[in-house]
């Protein structure tokens, strides 16, 4: 991977921090749950040490696009190939009661609206400036850094 300019991003957050998500489907920085945490992502710095959590299709004859829904801080990155056109949702959910469950969120939803296209899944967390190694444990519902 090479870095992205900085017009190939859009920004999703939730008034206490803000990811910035590239056309290619990549969150390269990240800092969480706050603005002044350290960062969880990073690559837009180091794209080597930096993490980050790249969601793609896996061929590359593909049209890259990207807008928010209206009115909100929902942003599509959809992607347009002869084969299928898929695309995925982020956001941060706003707002919530301090010690919910729900108030530091990042979700990402992926699907395909037409045809078939084949998604790749990379999720490389850089924690503390990529000075910390992360532990990671696997479940049933899915990865835990």
């Amino acid at each position: 991977m090479s870095y992205q300019p900085i017009e190939n991003y859009g920004i999703i957050g939730n008034m206490r921090t803000a990811a910035l998500v590239g056309l290619n489907g990549s969150i390269d920085w990240l800092c969480f749950p706050h603005f002044d945490s350290p960062s969880v992502f990073g690559a837009i710095l180091d794209e080597h040490k930096g993490g980050r959590f790249r969601i793609a299709p896996r061929q590359d004859d593909v049209r890259l696009k990207q807008l928010y829904w209206p009115d909100t801080n929902v942003l599509t990155t959809r992607f347009l190939s002869a084969g299928g056109v898929g695309e995925i949702e982020d956001f941060m959910p706003a707002g919530g009661a301090v010690q919910s469950a729900q108030r530091d969120q990042l979700i990402r939803r992926v699907r395909v609206s037409r045809g078939s296209i084949r998604f790749q899944l990379e999720c490389q967390p850089a924690f503390d400036y990529g000075r910390a190694a992360p532990e990671t444990t696997i479940t049933g519902n899915g990865a835990i850094f």
